[in-house]
């Protein structure tokens, strides 16, 4: 009996206690409880939400980390690909070329301090090749204007007249440009070294060699950008020679200078070339040109002039031009930079870029010339 007493106090207690809880627990006590079957897939739910999470937690881990570890090297890599080479070059030690014992030297007068220098033959011909092409060029191309300048000087040594009796020839455009390794230092800046490594090892890796024609020293003319054909010699100079005929040279149109435009007005043009034109307009103009169609005569009016004088006078970059007559002034364009005969200097370095050797690009520009050494050419220069 007391068993049952205690119980039934024991309910009603709970009972109050139930009705002082808060409405939100009464609402939970009062809701009816889940089937057993909704109540484990509820767990299994809640079990697989902390999976899922984690395992998304994994892969992004495995995927974004590596990406975030690369990406610094890679910008890196980017920068450094975009880098000018002097950026690699300049960390590079500096490698002197060794050119080796010279056969003669050159008697250059140095138009700066108007003094005659004697210069060992081949230190001479990197002066000139550094001088007279970019020496960012192809390899093989510095390699070709390597002859072209050595064989300069023996001819020059053998047959020229020289430009004072005490000097071979001067450091200008009279000859060929000469630059010593100071001047070329100022010049260049930061990029000197790699610059002159580049330029000797062209020089170094012909040493000696010279063309020749018929077993002599040939005229190595050349210039920097053609109009898409070279020129024969007697169509610019007087002479004839034969191994200067024209030749394509479709590789010019690359060059930065194959096109070019100056207007002049009548005035200029009459003070200029020394002429008096009728004041009309347009003023007949005839032009007749040559083979690699450069002009060959232009008669303006009642005067008529070569189209190296009007080049000259002018100073246009070539002979092969065009004129436009518009609002009183005189428009001409041109192709091409320089005389046009001889070796394109932008030709070979476009024939260096298709795979083409300097052995290649000199016997294309200069006809049925044979590469010499100095040795077998000029004995007597060796000789002194």
């Amino acid at each position: 009996m007391m068993k049952k007493v205690k119980a039934k106090q024991q309910n009603s207690m709970q009972q109050k206690q139930l009705v002082r809880q808060p409405l939100a627990n009464k609402k939970q006590w009062l809701a009816p409880k889940k089937p057993y079957y909704l109540q484990k897939k509820s767990r299994q739910l809640l079990w697989k939400v902390p999976s899922a999470i984690l395992l998304v937690c994994l892969i992004t881990i495995i995927l974004v980390v590596p990406t975030l570890i690369v990406v610094p090297y890679s910008k890196g890599d980017e920068k450094a690909a975009k880098a000018p080479p002097t950026a690699h070059r300049d960390k590079a030690p500096k490698q002197d070329i060794e050119l080796g014992n010279s056969p003669f030297s050159v008697s250059v007068m140095r138009s700066g301090v108007n003094k005659v220098e004697g210069i060992p033959l081949e230190e001479y011909v990197v002066g000139v090749v550094a001088s007279e092409m970019p020496a960012d060029f192809e390899p093989e191309a510095l390699k070709a204007q390597s002859l072209a300048a050595r064989t300069y000087i023996v001819n020059q040594k053998l047959h020229g007249g020289s430009a004072k009796k005490d000097s071979d020839v001067t450091d200008t455009v009279q000859h060929q440009v000469y630059k010593d390794e100071g001047q070329l230092q100022k010049q260049w800046g930061s990029d000197f070294d790699w610059k002159m490594k580049k330029v000797k090892e062209a020089v170094s890796e012909t040493k000696g060699e010279v063309l020749t024609y018929k077993d002599a020293p040939i005229t190595p003319a050349f210039f920097s950008t053609s109009n898409g054909y070279t020129e024969n010699s007697e169509d610019y100079w007087e002479n004839k020679l034969p191994y200067l005929r024209s030749v394509k040279s479709p590789w010019d149109e690359e060059s930065p200078k194959f096109l070019d435009q100056k207007t002049f007005s009548l005035q200029q043009l009459e003070e200029t070339l020394e002429v008096d034109l009728p004041n009309q307009f347009p003023l007949p103009v005839n032009i007749t040109r040559t083979d690699s169609n450069r002009v060959e005569e232009l008669q303006l009016a009642k005067h008529a002039f070569s189209g190296r004088k009007i080049r000259e006078k002018l100073e246009l970059r070539s002979s092969d031009f065009t004129i436009e007559q518009k609002n009183n002034h005189f428009i001409f364009t041109t192709k091409g930079f320089g005389h046009g005969i001889g070796m394109s200097q932008y030709g070979a370095n476009g024939m260096a870029k298709e795979g083409k050797t300097y052995q290649d690009i000199v016997q294309y520009y200069y006809q049925d010339v044979k590469i010499s050494t100095i040795n077998d050419t000029a004995p007597t220069l060796v000789a002194k």
